[in-house]
């Protein structure tokens, strides 16, 4: 697939998606949505991919929303290879069902915060920035409000919300934004201990730790032993525990 505002690749078992629109600081478009939403598809449906790596070119990981193309698709660029879907980025990344990287080596504004909130995994560099500014322009980061609530409480959420000043990855750290630094991390180790793992495995359980929020208390445990015979069926495992680990 050729896409106009992303890039692609796989490499062993890992998927790499990076933005690629650094000449507009990776600000995403309706049809860069649905260029995302595509390749997140291809990396869900491949069940040789284990891990998912978000990154980005240029000097900003991504500025967020770009207003105009959104207001006038005159101004996007639309890829004749996708049917073009009103999609919003959150509901996208929430379906990435395999284990996900963020490795962010640009500021962080606005919109973005929708990519970094919806990986499993952040590593930054220690001098990005991260930036709401919606409200010095007269907007509210709405959409980020439901990503945020994965890794923060719902003060600390508002209060982040309404500060639309920079800060450092070290207060990304403290808000569970950020789980760790670039300068801190060889990336090639922390891939590795995803590759004894079942693509297939890897899948399930991302998809049902995506669906618990939505089951009453009561029914999580039926829902998630159901999960496991599916997925013992599939899997055709066997009792490993009971066994002697092998020396």
């Amino acid at each position: 697939m050729k896409y106009n505002f992303i890039k692609t690749k796989q490499e062993d078992f890992c998927y790499y998606l990076t933005l690629a629109r650094a000449e507009k600081r990776n600000a995403f478009t309706p049809t860069m949505v649905n260029e995302i939403a595509h390749a997140i598809h291809e990396a869900n449906t491949n069940p040789a991919i284990k891990l998912v790596i978000l990154q980005a070119e240029g000097p900003v990981f991504c500025a967020g929303m770009d207003l105009k193309a959104f207001q006038d698709t005159a101004v996007d660029r639309s890829n004749p290879a996708l049917e073009q879907q009103i999609l919003s980025l959150g509901e996208v990344m929430d379906k990435l069902h395999k284990p996900s990287v963020a490795w962010v080596e640009g500021d962080v504004i606005a919109g973005a915060f929708l990519f970094i909130a919806n990986c499993t995994y952040v590593f930054s560099r220690k001098d990005v920035r991260f930036r709401l500014p919606e409200l010095a322009i007269g907007l509210f980061p709405f959409q980020v409000m439901v990503s945020l609530l994965k890794v923060m409480s719902e003060k600390k959420m508002l209060q982040l919300c309404l500060d639309t000043h920079y800060f450092d990855a070290a207060v990304a750290h403290g808000y569970g934004l950020v789980d760790g630094y670039i300068e801190d991390q060889d990336l090639s180790l922390f891939i590795q201990r995803f590759q004894a793992f079942n693509g297939e495995t890897l899948k399930a359980g991302i998809a049902a730790a995506k669906q618990l929020n939505a089951i009453p208390m009561a029914d999580r445990y039926p829902y998630l032993l159901n999960e496991l015979d599916q997925l013992r069926e599939i899997a055709k495992v066997d009792d490993a525990f009971t066994k002697e680990p092998k020396s």
